[in-house]
């Protein structure tokens, strides 16, 4: 049974119950006000008809002394049968439900009526001058009979009357009581009925409500849950889905458990990993420098050679032209000397020079990777104002306009720093379009990035050379980096070691370096340096 029925029952079967008892309540006091109706209607009896006679009896008077002294006057007085019928009217009314005070009632009228038409008569016998004589006999007594009758009449009215009275001012009382006893039971009632109400909520729902806290508690703590709640309703739902999550969490710990044991046993790997590649990329520097600087001794020797054999060149063809060789002979050792040995000295000497540019580019690339760096905070404005300087007279041969926007500074080497920027500008200058006019952008992003490796983040910014030059191929996009990879050879000379010096002088930053380039619309090299000390 779902919340929302399980409410309405507990409020519906109360409020039923609750009704039933204002029912009771509502028909007591519909009795009690009916029986005080009642007793005030019999107080109204008792009244009227104490009162009516007093009107009959002074008429009775009037007539009498009107036949004494013969003044018909005293008789002539209509307002006393108006005010006796409206009496009685009264009293009719008064005693619709009972039979017989009502009988008593329309007897009275008969006796008032009948003595009226007697005063009547006499009071036409008196204004005639007619004799009293059939009427003194009706006036013998105390009273005359009808009045006398109308008393008797009236009295056994009065005392039923004031029998009624007691009999329904003691139903009154009893009713009072009987509702007292009812408003008090209804409060007692109402009170028990919302108090079993609420021990069936607690049984019902606030208990389950308990175990549904108790097992929230429990689940976010870490402890295992209480059995199951019974039941289709919400809160057995929440607790079935409790069930569930714990279940969940408790399959994702255990995953979490195993992930974290593969990540500890990638993290070994990856650090043997890193620290052979670390040593195999020191011995290779190593290599590099001890092959560069093993390979320039014989280098100079074939170079100093090369130049002896020139000169000695030089030497035999002044002793061939001097001695007096028969002109065969002469033309034959002049070709030698002109023709094969000098062309061979000349190949020789390019390749001489040739492989001493490659192993002064392998030197430098050995250098990037072993100096140490002298960390500070880098006013990269400055940097390449400097780099702009010294380049100020290739620009000015070219044509080509610089412009720098605001750099805000970098974390690094200075050195280091300026080289990088040099070699972008230089490569910037170096492959511009001689079809339009050079232009070349040094600037930042606004936006700053940041580095979440690691335990720590840390602020970086972008900085862009951006120019206007012959672009880069997009299948040549990946390979810009390497070393000795050359793109326009015919534009410009060099080894192709600069953008390899550059990625990694910002390699070893923390940073990197990318570029975006369309082929004839330029490119765009983008470098990310620390703005803050990296922190290991």
């Amino acid at each position: 049974m779902k919340l929302f029925t399980k409410g309405l029952l507990l409020i519906a079967v109360p409020s039923v119950v609750e009704l039933a008892l204002l029912g009771v309540v509502f028909d007591t006091q519909e009795q009690t006000a009916q029986a005080a109706q009642w007793v005030d209607n019999s107080k109204q009896i008792l009244y009227q008809s104490s009162a009516i006679v007093d009107p009959l009896l002074r008429e009775a008077a009037r007539v009498r002394t009107a036949m004494v002294t013969g003044d018909a006057s005293l008789i002539d007085r209509h307002a006393v049968w108006v005010d006796l019928n409206d009496r009685l009217a009264k009293l009719d009314t008064l005693v619709a439900d009972t039979p017989q005070q009502a009988e008593r009632v329309r007897n009275m009228r008969r006796v008032i009526d009948a003595y009226r038409e007697q005063s009547v008569a006499i009071s036409q016998a008196l204004h005639e001058g007619r004799g009293l004589g059939p009427y003194l006999a009706l006036e013998t007594g105390a009273l005359p009979r009808q009045v006398a009758a109308f008393r008797d009449e009236l009295a056994a009215f009065g005392t039923e009357a004031s029998r009624l009275d007691t009999e329904r001012s003691t139903a009154l009382a009893q009713r009072r009581e009987r509702q007292q006893y009812a408003l008090i039971a209804v409060v007692l009632g109402s009170m028990l009925i919302w108090a079993a109400t609420a021990m069936v909520f607690a049984r019902s729902i606030g208990r389950r409500l308990e175990v549904l806290i108790d097992n929230a508690e429990r689940l976010g703590s870490g402890r295992p849950l209480a059995a199951p709640l019974s039941g289709s309703d919400e809160i057995a739902a929440l607790d079935t889905v409790l069930h569930q999550t714990d279940t969940r969490l408790r399959e994702a710990e255990t995953e979490q458990d195993a992930l974290k044991t593969q990540l500890e046993v990638r993290a070994q790997e990856l650090a043997a990993v890193n620290e052979e590649l670390r040593q195999e990329t020191q011995d290779n520097e190593m290599f590099i420098y001890s092959v560069s600087h093993d390979l320039r001794s014989p280098l100079v020797n074939l170079q100093g050679f090369s130049k002896e054999l020139h000169v000695s060149c030089d030497e035999l063809e002044r002793i061939v032209a001097d001695t007096d060789l028969p002109a065969n002979e002469q033309r034959r050792m002049t070709h030698i000397l002109d023709g094969d040995v000098r062309e061979s000295l000349h190949y020789l000497r390019t390749a001489v020079a040739r492989a001493a540019s490659i192993i002064d580019a392998l030197l430098r690339i050995s250098r990037a990777g072993r100096l140490e760096y002298q960390w500070q905070r880098v006013s990269v404005g400055r940097v390449v104002g400097r780099v702009v300087d010294a380049m100020q007279g290739a620009i000015s041969q070219r044509e080509a306009v610089v412009a720098v926007r605001d750099l805000p500074p970098a974390w690094g080497d200075p050195a280091a720093v300026e080289q990088i920027f040099s070699n972008l500008i230089g490569n910037a200058l170096n492959f511009l379009d001689p079809a339009r006019r050079g232009r070349i952008e040094v600037g930042a992003l606004e936006s700053e990035s940041v580095d979440e490796t690691g335990a720590h983040a840390v602020r970086m910014r972008t900085y862009y050379v951006r120019d206007n030059g012959l672009g880069i191929p997009a299948a040549y996009l990946s390979k810009v980096f390497r070393a000795f990879q050359r793109l326009h050879g015919d534009v410009a000379g060099g080894e192709g070691i600069g953008l390899a010096v550059v990625r990694r002088t910002v390699e070893r930053h923390g940073g990197r370096v990318w570029v975006e380039s369309a082929e004839g619309a330029g490119s765009t090299f983008f470098v990310v340096l620390p703005e803050q000390p990296m922190r290991f």
